[in-house]
């Protein structure tokens, strides 16, 4: 029981931290199931186990977003099918990848991956879009009335697309700490749009993903069964909360946050 709720504590944890800011929750979940998992289970997590339990619980996470963003009417339904035409592939690739890597390399890689995030989520609000009139446009109206114009070409989409999808599949972590600001700073996409589009498009790639770690044996149900329901609960706290905090003090401890547990995966990869 004990186990259960300190799960369902990391799945509430991680949901906050990704709605707050905009991220997946996997950043969070990943390294959280390597730290805990050998003090609350028989047979620790090994890194495999970790990402594929985290890719199944995005699919949760992904779903209510999708849900949401759907009804408020802010999904790019055909770009987000078009991402997911690399992405989906990327994101079984970077699956098997993750069980062929050595354990300490992927805290590395991991651990670094963090601190680059770290320092993109300090900068990306100084960083102004790209003005540039890509070949394919789209055009949004929000429900207030409001027109804005975005767009892409096709083998910039499709690289995009499968690059995110590798290593939200090589990671577990959604892709949403890369998609959403490429989207923004490439192709000018509104940010709630953005933000919305990558949930639909990672909710694809997770369940390609996890299908493909479930057919390797590398998804842990148990430990699922208890962070997605609190995945579920954190995602929509951390709506509701992020009308509520100063984004400046979220950022700060989010940063806080990330090097703190990214420097923890180096120390233990190199150890």
């Amino acid at each position: 029981m004990m186990t259960f709720i300190l799960l369902f504590l990391l799945g509430v944890v991680a949901a906050v931290f990704g709605s707050l800011i905009g991220l997946g929750g996997g950043v969070i979940i990943v390294p959280g199931l390597l730290m805990l998992s050998p003090y609350l289970m028989d047979q620790p997590l090994n890194t495999a186990e970790a990402v594929g339990t985290s890719l199944m619980v995005l699919i949760f996470t992904g779903l209510a977003s999708t849900f949401t963003g759907y009804r408020q009417k802010r999904i790019d339904f055909r770009s987000g099918w078009l991402f997911f035409i690399t992405s989906g592939p990327g994101s079984m690739l970077g699956a098997v990848v993750t069980g062929r890597m050595n354990s300490d390399a992927f805290e590395i890689l991991f651990g670094v991956f963090m601190l680059l995030m770290a320092v993109l989520i300090g900068i990306r609000k100084r960083i102004r879009p790209l003005r540039r009139e890509w070949k394919y446009r789209r055009t949004y109206t929000d429900i207030e009335g409001r027109t804005c114009h975005y767009g892409y070409n096709l083998s910039s989409a499709l690289v995009l697309g499968f690059f995110v999808g590798f290593v939200s599949g090589l990671f577990g972590i959604g892709g949403g700490s890369l998609f959403v600001p490429v989207m923004i700073l490439l192709f000018q996409f509104p940010p709630h749009v953005a933000t919305a589009t990558s949930m639909f498009i990672i909710l694809l790639s997770s369940a390609l993903g996890t299908t493909t770690k479930i057919y390797l044996g590398e998804v842990d149900f148990a430990s699922a069964a208890a962070l997605a329901p609190g995945a579920l609960a954190g995602g929509w706290f951390g709506s509701w909360l992020a009308g509520r905090l100063k984004s400046g003090v979220l950022t700060k401890v989010l940063i806080v946050s990330f090097v703190i547990l990214a420097l923890r995966m180096i120390i233990s990869g190199i150890l």
